[in-house]
Formats: structure tokens, C-alpha cells, sequence
């Protein structure tokens, strides 16, 4: 099924842009069918569309546009810096860009040739490696880029429809799958897939989507009130931001949160619980699957509730998961091994951001380390990459972080291994304190004496203002090595 799809229906409001400025889908198909006229006159059509819009209903209209006019939509982040959007774009081959007037400029350096002004800019590009479509190719959507340079992977229209479908589903039945008519709040970028999944999953399931400009935790609380959202989703770095800020003390009638696009600590998600009263569904997916694969519904919540606290959940219909040990033999349940992954969605096995992960029989290895558990609840442990051998023993940093979050002062803690000439790598931990906080790293060291193996304290304790997070939260670790004075 094409997603294009997704605009047949009545022509309700579909889009909310904070709670004043509404949009229907007659409006979006008719901002979509003029995009795909101008991409069809000026030869752009069956190509690779850049989309660099800001977070408004214009910019839902342009992806639907280019899959109107048969080619493939790219998500460019206005907030990019002009050298990094310049290499995104000559990565894909983008062969049109759509944009605004206010925002074209960034374009200037590259040679183009202006198509359209209003209400779209729509800007043509000549690049030197055009890249392939095909009516199936979707989107090219980059990963998040914390293990290294963000990868594109293309996303095909049956893949994401499918998944789509087994997510909803998996909630049908459930007290959360009664949604009726609420509308899905999206305060994530569009130009990032964990809010571009939102808006298409608002869409396959019926229901508007209230967009918000940006993120700020005042704003989504006063929108959760007047639209009487039951339940929403949430990134980890978000949670967090509600959690510290004074001003929102409640978040009534919110009665369930789906944590996505990086892990959530337990320690935030069950201070969370406690001060709003509010469920926390984790879920688990990678760009490259095409949106979460594993996660948590309302009746796995009333069955376990606190006891699974920290799993990501129940792979969705449609989905196995099963842990892989390092000797090849697949592990039992709670013996940590790298999570594989098997859907009835088709794989795009020839991309080549799974070059090499794809196994005979249709398992992909996720780079992730985790374990699935006798009731089939998924836990990860942390990735394959960021593992601390340590002299021959494994250290994994979310294991430790989480037991360094309970020290007092502490308010956020990355661990990461940096090089060591006698043990080959050895875990160094890196401090956020509370507000006036100050920390003896010798006492936090005695204290986790108590608490782990001796192996994974930390041989070094670092205090930084701030942890390196990429747009949707996920920690960089590899920045923070070069932190580290390997001399001390």
C-alpha cells in the first residue's frame, strides 16, 4: 500500500497547529496535488524530493506531494547547519528541494534554479549521482548518526504501512487502542522520523494530529488540558525536561506515555510515574525497521505495571525478536546477547545501511545488546559498540548508569570506555550534577563498591555541565572520550 493512501477519507480536520490554525485533508490533498504538478512540469518527478520544512501543515502536505508525483521524500532539519545540509544532500542525491521563502537561502551555495515561489519554494537541484527511485522508495531517512556518521536508509511504502499496521494492532483491544476521535499530539520535528511516524500512525488510525512548533514542556501540558489527550509519545529527553520543570504540575487527564527514539532510564521513568500519575510505555524500534517494532500496550501495563519497569516491551504482531550470544548459539532467557529481528514487513535487504546485517533466514542484527525474558519482554543493555572490554571482562555502560543515577546529586551519568595500554579499555563515567550539587568521586566509587563488581566501577569520574545528545536525545558517546585525560 502506497502511503499516499493514508489522505483518502473525508475531509475532516486532519491537522492542528497548536490549537487555533486547523487544516483538512481536502486542503492537504489540494497543497499536494499543486507540489506534484510542479514536479511533474519541471522533470522532478520519479526523483529524490528534499523537504526543509519547519514543524507546520504545509510541510505534511509536501511529503504527500512527492509521493503524489511518484518519487522519493527526504527530511532535511532547518536547524541543520548549511555544510552538514549540503552533504545530506549530495548523500541522497537530491534532485528538488521543497522549502519557504524564509528558509531557501540556505540553498545559495549549491547551484540550483527556482521552480516555484508560493506557496512552496520549490528549488531544483542538478546533483552529480542522482540517485535511483522506484515507486516503492518512500522515504530516505538518515539514523541518528551515535555510533558514528548518520546513515541513510530508505524506507519503502509497504514496509512502513505494514509495521504501521502491526503497532495498531498490537494496541487494539487494549484500553489505550479506545482512542476514539483524540487527537495524537506530535510534539517531536518533522523533519526527524520519530515524528514523521507520528503523524503517519495518527493518519492509518483515523484520527487528527495536533502539531507543536517546538518543545516546551509548559506548552505540551496546556495542550494535554484542552484537548483531553489520554495518551501520548514522547522521546526520553522530553520526559525528563517535564520531570524538572516547575512550572508544569500536572499533566491530568494524561494517563499514558510511549518513551521512543532512545532509552529511558528507569530511575526517570519511575520518578515520572510517581509525580503525574502517568504509565510509562517504553517502545523499541531503528530507523532502519521502519518505526517501533517492540513496546508495550495499556494490558501489559494493568497485568506487570512496575514489576517490568525498564523493559522496552512485547515485540508487535507481526515481529520476533530473539537475543543472539557471542559464541552464535541464541541465548535463554535473561542471557544477554545482540538482539535479532525478524518481521512479516518486508526488509529492504539490498539497502546498503543493512549491508551485511541481514542474515540467510531473514533475522537482522540490530547492533543492539539486550535480552528477552520468560513473560517475552525485551531488555537492552546497551549497544554492541559502546560494550567496555575491560581486560577481558564486559562492562555495559547502561547497567552502571543506571546504578550511578541513584547517588545523590547525580543527574545524569554517561559511561564510556576509553583506551587503556594494560586492560585495552577501561569505563570512565561522566557527571551531571544537580543544581548546587558538588561530588566526591572517591565516595561515589566507595559507595558502588556496594553495589557492582568490582570491574565496573569507574576508574575515573568526570563532572561536565551537560551530556552530548543528538535532536532526539540519544547520548553521543563518542564525545565524550576525547574528555577523558588518559594520563591521570
Amino acid at each position: 500500500m502506497s502511503l499516499a493512501t493514508l489522505l483518502d477519507g473525508d475531509d475532516a480536520d486532519v491537522l492542528i497547529f497548536r490549537d487555533d490554525v486547523t487544516t483538512t485533508r481536502a486542503e492537504v490533498r489540494s497543497l499536494a496535488r499543486d507540489l506534484a504538478d510542479v514536479l511533474r512540469a519541471n522533470d522532478r518527478s520519479g526523483s529524490v524530493v528534499g523537504v526543509l520544512m519547519p514543524n507546520v501543515a504545509a510541510t505534511v502536505a509536501a511529503w504527500f506531494g512527492t509521493w503524489e508525483a511518484g518519487s522519493t521524500f527526504v527530511p532535511l532539519n532547518p536547524r541543520v547547519p548549511p555544510a552538514e545540509l549540503g552533504r545530506l544532500i549530495d548523500t541522497t542525491g537530491v534532485a528538488a528541494v521543497v522549502t519557504l521563502p524564509e528558509l531557501a537561502g540556505v540553498l545559495d551555495a549549491c547551484p540550483h534554479e527556482v521552480l516555484a515561489r508560493e506557496p512552496y519554494t520549490v528549488v531544483a537541484l542538478h546533483p552529480t549521482s542522482p540517485r535511483e527511485s522506484d515507486a516503492q522508495q518512500a522515504i530516505i531517512q538518515f539514523t541518528s548518526g551515535t555510533t558514528g556518521a548518520p546513515k541513510a536508509v530508505v524506507l519503502r511504502h509497504d514496509t512502513v504501512s505494514a509495521l504501521l499496521d502491526n503497532v495498531i494492532g498490537s494496541l487494539r483491544g487494549s484500553r489505550q487502542g479506545d482512542r476514539a476521535q483524540m487527537p495524537n499530539l506530535v510534539p517531536m520535528s518533522l523533519s526527524l522520523w520519530a515524528g514523521i511516524y507520528q503523524v503517519l500512525f495518527a493518519f492509518r488510525l483515523g484520527v487528527p494530529v495536533v502539531l507543536m512548533e517546538r518543545f516546551v514542556p509548559t506548552e505540551f501540558a496546556r495542550l494535554v488540558a484542552h484537548f483531553g489527550i489520554r495518551s501520548s509519545v514522547l522521546p526520553p529527553a522530553a520526559l525528563v525536561m517535564l520531570l524538572q520543570d516547575p512550572g508544569v504540575t500536572s499533566l491530568e487527564p494524561l494517563r499514558y506515555v510511549r518513551s521512543v527514539s532512545a532509552p529511558l532510564s528507569p530511575v526517570h521513568a519511575r520518578a515520572f510515574h510517581e509525580r503525574f500519575g502517568t504509565a510509562i510505555l517504553n517502545g523499541y524500534g531503528q530507523t532502519e525497521l521502519g518505526g517501533e517494532v517492540v513496546g508495550w500496550n495499556a494490558a501489559d501495563w494493568k497485568t506487570f505495571g512496575a514489576a517490568k519497569l525498564g523493559a522496552v516491551g512485547r515485540p508487535h504482531s507481526g515481529i520476533d525478536v530473539r537475543a543472539r550470544r557471542e559464541d552464535g548459539e541464541i541465548a535463554s532467557p535473561d542471557e544477554v546477547g545482540e538482539l535479532e529481528i525478524r518481521s512479516t514487513a518486508q526488509l529492504p535487504v539490498d539497502d546498503p545501511a543493512l549491508a551485511g546485517r541481514v542474515t540467510d533466514d531473514g533475522w537482522l542484527r540490530s547492533g543492539d545488546l539486550g535480552r528477552v525474558d520468560d513473560d517475552g519482554f525485551v531488555w537492552i543493555e546497551g549497544r554492541v559498540s559502546s560494550m567496555i572490554n575491560r581486560g577481558g571482562l564486559k562492562v555495559f555502560p547502561d547497567e552502571v548508569e543506571e546504578t550511578l543515577r541513584a547517588y545523590a546529586g547525580v543527574r545524569d551519568v554517561a559511561i564510556v570506555g576509553v583506551p587503556d595500554t594494560r586492560l585495552g579499555e577501561v569505563p570512565w563515567a561522566f557527571v551531571v550534577l544537580d543544581a548546587g550539587a558538588t561530588l566526591d568521586a572517591d565516595a561515589l566509587k566507595a559507595w558502588c563498591h556496594d553495589r557492582m563488581a568490582a570491574y565496573k566501577i569507574p576508574v575515573s569520574v568526570v563532572v561536565v555541565a551537560e551530556l552530548p545528545r543528538n535532536e532526539i536525545g540519544k547520548l553521543l558517546r563518542q564525545d565524550l572520550v576525547p574528555l577523558a585525560n588518559v594520563d591521570t
